[in-house]
């Protein structure tokens, strides 16, 4: 049996994918959240995977005597120290075709850019903000008549089916 651990802040979409992509198997998931009222919580408990609210400062202390075959990052909100890192392998989903708009608000940084394309990536976690090796990346077109929300949905549908296959990929 392979363990995951999937770091969350927010509403916890990609978790869910993941989740429902590892149904009946061997994988065992669980997740840590560091925002009281974070929808993946809610999400979490629905889906009846444990669950560890754990404040940043506390994370450290918390994976020190735990170990997982994998740490993923789905909208965790954090900078993760080097120390964290060094507990096994890391990786995370960025909605931009890295090294292309890094940080938070890429899906709007690529719509207002005026590029005819932008994407999604997964990479390994390093010190640096989307900066790690990159693992995968599909394209998206960004169409003249898109709105902005157009965009972000077709972002994150790209988001829900790539980044369970990588992560399956990265379990083998």
């Amino acid at each position: 049996m392979k363990k995951i651990l999937v770091f969350a802040s927010g509403e916890g979409t990609n978790f869910e994918a993941i989740v429902e992509y590892f149904k009946n198997t061997d994988v065992k998931i669980e997740l840590l959240c560091n925002v009281d009222d974070a929808g993946v919580l809610r999400r979490a408990k629905r889906l009846n995977i444990k669950s560890y609210l754990v404040r940043f400062a506390a994370t450290y202390e918390f994976l020190k005597d735990k170990k997982y075959d994998l740490y993923v990052l789905a909208g965790y909100m954090r900078i993760l120290p080097r120390g964290m890192l060094d507990f096994g392998k890391f990786v995370n989903i960025h909605p931009s075709l890295l090294p292309d708009f890094k940080g938070v608000d890429a899906i709007k940084r690529a719509f207002l850019s005026g590029k005819k394309e932008t994407g999604v990536s997964v990479h390994y976690v390093n010190e640096e903000v989307d900066s790690g090796e990159i693992i995968a990346q599909q394209k998206c077109i960004i169409e003249p008549e898109m709105k902005l929300c157009d965009l972000e949905k077709k972002i994150h549908e790209i988001e829900h089916k790539l980044y369970p296959k990588v992560i399956k990929g990265l379990l083998c």
